[in-house]
């Protein structure tokens, strides 16, 4: 069996999201089945500059076939384009416009994607939202398996995507919460499905000690890994912690990654910006807590590895999916305002049987859901499902309708649709389908 992975971005270096998701699932599954990865020559998300020659290289015993990125982003026009279908009424051609605009728009993949369709047994498509996703399986839609990353944004609410999470021969999910949305945005309950996840290359035997010694900090610590970004709750987060560091002065909040917005000059908020994998799992090790502020997420890796060393997590309790996984996994507590932020983070630091039930409750719970044999399975399983699949004529596809139907302005704002959808965290049930069960193959 062949496998396409196709993703807007790849490489050994890149540290986040959905590319280094794509990343770890291509590696494991190369162990079983043949895997290509198709992605652009964009190492910048902002840009989309081609850094990358295009052509075949190999990264980490995986073959990986870029394609150039025919424009860079205007941000300018992307943002505008943005609020035109966010906001207001529109067309579905303002959507695709949209979508050229959001890029990386790269026709040369597509294009390999139709000339070389039978190469492939199948094709797994990351990020719902971007150009070679929905193009690509437009084009190879009979053997088109989707992981969406799907996050509460308006970008769920556009038309142009209903189509693509209705015709895919699968879905791969993140989380509960995110099938909840989709299946609520696009009505796509028939489509086989399995909520999956990933897992994290966890470094063995990481050594608190050694990040204490190396960075100087004493005393408790609070950690955030990810990108220092308003929208990833960063802003929130300084202005809580500085006033609960006014009345607990001992605590020090850690931050790894990348700067989008400034960083308070505090005494007590140190950034130790990119590190290695080796230097991040040792913070994590040393660290009293993981804080997740984020307002929107899929999945949330780091918050799985927090979990897997053993440490609890302080989550944004208005992202679904943060309050949903702490309360699944009974292993993180939440918060939704400052006089919440400050009392359970009080309660993680000065109970610590409650710290340690915590941490031992979340090692449980990755172990059982997102170690590494787990996750690979259900990737297995899926693919030999849909090769045994016996349902039914293949999907297909709704044509897009003529110019003056496209350009026909009687869309929603996607803000308003995505207000609509369902929300809060899908809680376990003893009548209701367990997350790790394949839905709809026969």
């Amino acid at each position: 069996m062949k496998l396409a992975v196709v993703v807007q971005r790849y490489g050994a270096d890149l540290n986040g999201g959905a590319e280094l998701h794509a990343r770890y699932i291509a590696e494991r599954l190369a162990k079983h089945v043949e895997v290509e990865v198709l992605t652009t020559c964009a190492e910048d998300y902002i840009s989309w500059h081609n850094q990358f020659e295009p052509g075949v290289e190999q990264i980490n015993g995986v073959p990986v076939r870029r394609f150039p990125v025919s424009r860079e982003r205007n941000v300018e026009d992307f943002g505008r384009r943005s609020i035109q279908i966010f906001e207001h009424k529109h067309s579905l051609a303002a959507e695709l416009a949209w979508l050229r605009s959001e890029g990386p728009t790269s026709p040369k993949l597509i294009n390999h994607l139709r000339r070389h369709n039978q190469t492939y047994d199948y094709c797994l498509f990351f990020s719902y939202r971007y150009y070679h996703s929905y193009h690509g399986i437009r084009a190879t839609s009979q053997k088109a398996i989707l992981v969406p990353t799907a996050e509460r944004d308006p970008a769920l609410g556009l038309r142009i995507f209903r189509d693509s999470f209705r015709s895919v021969r699968a879905l791969m999910y993140n989380s509960p919460e995110e099938q909840t949305l989709i299946q609520a945005v696009s009505d796509n309950g028939d489509v086989p499905c399995v909520v999956v996840g990933v897992g994290s290359e966890i470094k063995a035997n990481p050594e608190p000690e050694r990040f204490r010694q190396t960075s100087g900090i004493k005393g408790p610590v609070m950690i955030y890994i990810g990108r220092i970004d308003k929208n990833k709750g960063c802003g929130e987060l300084f202005d809580y912690f500085q006033r609960y560091s006014r009345l607990s002065p001992n605590l020090t909040l850690v931050l790894i990654g990348k700067t989008v917005i400034p960083i308070p000059d505090h005494p007590k908020i140190r950034h130790l910006g990119f590190v290695t994998d080796q230097q991040k799992f040792d913070a994590l090790a040393a660290s009293d807590l993981l804080v997740m502020p984020s307002y929107y997420e899929s999945l949330s890796m780091v918050t799985l590895e927090a979990w897997a060393l053993g440490r609890p997590v302080l989550a944004n309790g208005r992202c679904d999916v943060l309050c949903g996984q702490s309360i699944r996994s009974n292993a993180g507590l939440y918060y939704e305002n400052y006089e919440e932020f400050a009392e359970t983070l009080q309660a993680i630091l000065l109970n610590r049987t409650l710290q340690k039930t915590l941490g031992q409750n979340g090692q449980a719970y990755f172990g059982k859901h997102y170690s590494w044999p787990v996750i690979e399975r259900k990737y297995l399983d899926v693919l030999d499902l849909l090769d045994r699949e016996t349902t039914g004529p293949p999907r297909k596809l709704q044509p897009l309708p003529g110019w003056f139907g496209r350009h026909r302005a009687d869309l929603p704002p996607s803000r308003s649709v995505v207000e609509g959808l369902p929300s809060g965290p899908v809680l376990p049930s003893p009548t209701s389908a367990s997350s790790q069960t394949w839905v709809g193959f026969s």
